[in-house]
């Protein structure tokens, strides 16, 4: 087992890795920006450093200053969290060429599944089903039209190294191409430096449902069920929930079974999430994160494992702590997202915490790392807290979200916990009748015509 292990990130997940690794008895370090040395990340890890000014290419996207605090403190592995550099193939190999261990995916993995085209061309290899589309980036306009009368309108124009929303565009019909290929690849480019895209067919009132796998990088794996992130602003999840209310028992084993086999065959290591549009009961491969996801903790909850702690142990050359029979679903959990932000435009609101007190009883988990007086900086994501709340059902976990949110104080700064006060009192949301699409017509309904 590791001696040490720095994490490359900041916030609640750098205190979440922090916590695991004093339960397993491990010391951490963390790196911080000047614009972060008061962070309850660097407070609660056994040591620090600091890796640069505020702004994240000299900071945290550092490869060069995060290998130098491995040097100095005698780190011997890497967590990266997620974002930052999690998905950064070439930081895995400047990890592994330094003689450490990068607890997450190879380098070979991430840069396959970092390729959308590559992934969907793997994912479909490993029989796993995939959205109707190009067979890799469509050269040109003429291109375009053609592979689109042919799938069918209406059809979403995606970048091929696209990510957060960016670069992508949707066509109704054949007088929409033109422009939504256009516009794809000019985002594309300048969000990007690369503006090849590809072409799917645009499903009308989809769900995004996303498998948890994991794998020992031996050949074998599991899955930890589906979590429901269809609530979605601009493609960003706002409130995700585990198990999907739309899923039956027989879907979840046979969508999981895939999932599993596929990351299996390719000796996959580590937390992995394979994303699906789900419609009419069928599955539609879009992504695969080779990280852990921000809103692990329902899948935490409703398994009553540790994902962290698991990823750390896989990393040292340990077998996976459980099984696929192991592994059955006890209750409903729910995650939303607590930002920073004013509504109803969503803009950012750094500032001084005034006075933060979080929710408690039982059931509710509050993944934070805010404290009375703590400043957000401007320089980061607006995501400042996760609330989780865990139930014996789906009513009994949106009725104790409810109540958490009641209790749940942040004074100081402007945030979106009233987003989450109305939407625990909306039908639809009670009822888990909703798409991807719902999210944005009911903000748009709620906030632009009141």
């Amino acid at each position: 087992m590791f001696d040490k292990i720095l994490i490359a990130n900041r916030g609640e997940i750098a205190l979440r890795v922090i916590r695991c690794a004093r339960e397993m008895g491990i010391r951490s370090v963390a790196v911080h920006s000047t614009a972060d040395a008061d962070a309850m990340h660097v407070r609660m890890a056994d040591e620090s450093v600091c890796i640069g000014p505020p702004a994240s290419p000299q900071s945290y996207l550092s490869v060069p200053s995060i290998m130098a605090a491995c040097e100095i403190t005698g780190a011997d592995a890497i967590h990266p969290g997620y974002g930052f550099l999690s998905e950064n193939a070439g930081f895995v190999q400047a990890v592994q060429d330094h003689g450490l261990t990068f607890i997450g995916p190879t380098a070979d993995h991430i840069r396959i599944m970092g390729d959308k085209i590559t992934a969907k061309d793997t994912m479909k290899a490993l029989g796993v089903p995939c959205v109707p589309g190009s067979d890799g980036g469509v050269p040109d306009l003429e291109a375009a039209k053609a592979i689109s009368a042919e799938i069918g309108y209406p059809v979403i124009v995606k970048a091929t190294a696209g990510g957060g929303g960016r670069g992508m565009k949707v066509a109704q019909t054949a007088d929409d191409i033109e422009d939504a290929f256009r516009t794809a690849r000019a985002e594309a480019k300048a969000a990007f430096g690369n503006d090849e895209c590809y072409i799917e067919k645009y499903l009308t009132t989809p769900r995004h449902i996303e498998i948890q796998v994991f794998g020992d990088g031996k050949g074998k794996a599991v899955h930890l069920g589906e979590r429901d992130c269809s609530l979605q602003r601009r493609h960003q999840k706002v409130f995700e929930e585990a198990p999907g209310p739309c899923i039956t028992p027989q879907e979840r084993a046979e969508i999981g079974r895939i999932c599993a086999d596929a990351v299996a065959k390719i000796n996959y290591i580590g937390a992995g999430t394979i994303e699906f549009l789900y419609e009419n009961g069928e599955f539609y491969f879009i992504e695969m994160n080779t990280r852990l996801q921000v809103e692990h903790p329902v899948t935490e909850s409703i398994f009553g494992v540790d994902l962290v702690r698991e990823q750390i142990r896989v990393a040292a050359g340990l077998p996976l702590s459980f099984s696929q029979d192991d592994l059955q679903i006890n209750g409903h959990a729910i995650e939303v997202r607590i930002n920073a932000e004013a509504l109803p435009d969503f803009a950012p609101r750094p500032g001084k915490i005034t006075h933060f007190h979080a929710p408690g009883g039982l059931g509710v988990r509050m993944d934070s790392a805010l404290y009375d007086g703590y400043s957000i900086p401007p320089y980061y994501d607006s995501l400042i807290a996760k609330l989780i709340v865990h139930g014996r059902d789906r009513d009994e976990a949106i009725r104790r979200l409810d109540r958490a949110l009641s209790e749940l104080i942040v004074d100081g700064v402007d945030t979106t916990i009233p987003l989450f006060d109305l939407l625990v009192q909306e039908p639809d949301i009670l009822t888990g009748d909703y798409s991807i699409h719902w999210l944005e017509k009911w903000l748009e309904k709620t906030f632009r015509k009141s």
